[in-house]
């Protein structure tokens, strides 16, 4: 045990390493992050960042061709994407790492054996490990697809002009908020969905998305698989990621067929562990390749440990940041923390759909394990909503005995904003009347919570046995008072 052993050895250096690994060093672990390439991850640089920034440019775009009809300047959306990701790098930068103690190291790790690795073969002891390598975007393996002809949420960003035609392969939230960016900057998106648009969503806030899609211009076709490909010209490609004009049709399992420039494949993500040499720690992984971990985000290995989009759990970088912290505390300290499966999450559309805890929309999903009662608000009964002219949308709530808040979906305008007080709400198990009698600020997009657990309040008052004792109440006061009313007025008089 010398004193080159790193107490905790950190693989990956996207949010999930970053907060792991800067939670250690705060608690006085001697760290090592290593990353392959650089710092920041995904998010930093092909997901959040750059996604989000291109979701509110192309609403500017799409408000500017409104009144004016003035065409995008791709390359200003493309700069403006560009800018956003340098004004955050430095939080994720290696000098960042180290002022926080971490120690950084650029290139490749594989393990070699127990408390061993080596990175482009310099030798590292360690004493625990942490695994968070994140994952890539997944190929879904059409055949006849040029590689060259297509791009994912990783290499969308390399695209040099804007497509004409985009078809996009997927229903999830990647393929929602990348699809509807397009449409709005201009092109013409066609969703080729192989199941339900956003399956893991209350039914109902998914058909106010359709509606929203469709009114931006995409053709969604939902329960379509994409058999095969077939390259219709050879005509000069800008880049890698830029085909020319007419250069894929896509057949779909009924006959029919898409035709686009440029294919985005958004089909889900695949583990990053190739290469790593996890079986020479004896580290275990499940069916689907990723890191097998406990509650408590151990591997199969007692002294490595697991975070992020490498592991089964839900890939959000909030979740694979406070999931690291935790793997990192209870390696560190020997802690016995155990995650929080209420895990919020946010599609960035617009309208977003934001959700946390139990699912709502049981009536149509039919799940048996569905909330004992829900209560539901219309954004049209949200003032904030009628004064900024966008009233599409609701707030449910999902309520279990006594009022208890056990999750809930907001579907309208700055609904991931909203939500936090739902995941406060479903972390310490309050209640209706909790949120209730704490006062909200009027008039604010949240006011469809806060109307929701009035509602909910108000109705349980109304019901017996509560009903018969407010009642009961009401006349006992109401008695005091007219006993009061009917003494002689003077000193002695006076109620007490």
């Amino acid at each position: 045990m010398g004193k080159d052993m790193i107490d905790l050895l950190v693989v990956g250096g996207g949010t999930a390493g970053i907060v792991g690994a800067q939670t250690a060093a705060s608690l006085g672990a001697r760290t090592l992050l290593v990353e392959r390439a650089r710092t920041g991850g995904d998010c930093l640089w092909t997901g959040c960042v750059p996604s989000k920034t291109l979701l509110a440019a192309a609403s500017d775009a799409a408000r500017l061709r409104r009144h004016t009809g003035a065409p995008v300047d791709f390359d200003r959306v493309r700069e403006r994407v560009r800018s956003a990701i340098a004004a955050i790098e430095p939080v994720d930068s290696p000098a960042a790492l180290e002022a926080a103690g971490v120690g950084v190291l650029l290139g490749n790790l594989r393990f070699t054996g127990p408390g061993r690795a080596e990175v482009d073969g310099r030798p590292v002891a360690f004493r625990q490990a942490l695994i968070a390598t994140g994952a890539a975007p997944a190929d879904p393996g059409i055949p006849g697809l040029d590689p060259g002809r297509t791009v994912t949420s990783e290499t969308v960003w390399d695209l040099a002009r804007l497509p004409r035609r985009l078809a996009v392969v997927g229903g999830g939230p990647v393929a929602c908020e990348l699809g509807q960016a397009f449409a709005r900057l201009g092109s013409e998106v066609t969703l080729i969905v192989r199941s339900g648009l956003l399956p893991a969503e209350d039914p109902d806030a998914v058909d106010v998305l359709r509606e929203a899609l469709v009114a931006d211009g995409l053709r969604i076709l939902e329960h379509a698989v994409v058999r095969a490909a077939e390259v219709e010209g050879s005509g000069d490609v800008e880049g890698s990621a830029s085909p020319v004009d007419g250069a894929v049709r896509l057949r779909l399992g009924d006959g029919t067929a898409v035709d686009a420039d440029v294919v985005l494949l958004a089909t889900g993500r695949v583990p990053r562990t190739a290469g790593l040499g996890l079986d020479a720690l004896g580290v275990g992984l499940d069916e689907a390749g990723r890191v097998a971990t406990d509650t408590r985000l151990r591997t199969s290995v007692p002294t490595v440990w697991a975070a992020g989009d490498v592991t089964s759990r839900p890939r959000h970088t909030h979740s694979a940041g406070i999931d690291a912290s935790l793997a990192a505390s209870n390696a560190v300290l020997g802690l016995r923390r155990r995650v929080d499966d209420a895990i919020p999450r946010v599609t960035f559309t617009s309208p977003e759909i934001a959700a946390v805890g139990a699912r709502t929309g049981a009536r149509r999903h039919g799940s048996p394990a569905g909330p004992v009662s829900e209560r539901t608000v219309a954004h049209t009964h949200v003032d904030r909503a009628i004064t900024d002219g966008d009233t599409r949308g609701f707030t449910r709530l999902a309520l279990g005995r006594g009022g208890r808040i056990l999750g809930g979906t907001i579907v309208g305008a700055r609904a991931g904003e909203s939500l936090g007080e739902l995941c406060l709400a479903v972390r310490h198990r309050h209640t209706t009347a909790d949120v209730f009698q704490a006062m909200h600020p009027y008039p604010t997009h949240s006011d469809g919570v806060w109307n929701a657990a009035i509602a909910d309040v108000r109705d349980r008052l109304a019901k017996p046995p509560l009903a018969a004792l407010t009642r009961g109440l009401a006349a006992v006061r109401r008695a005091r008072l007219d006993r009061t009313r009917r003494k002689p007025v003077g000193l002695d008089s006076a109620p007490r």
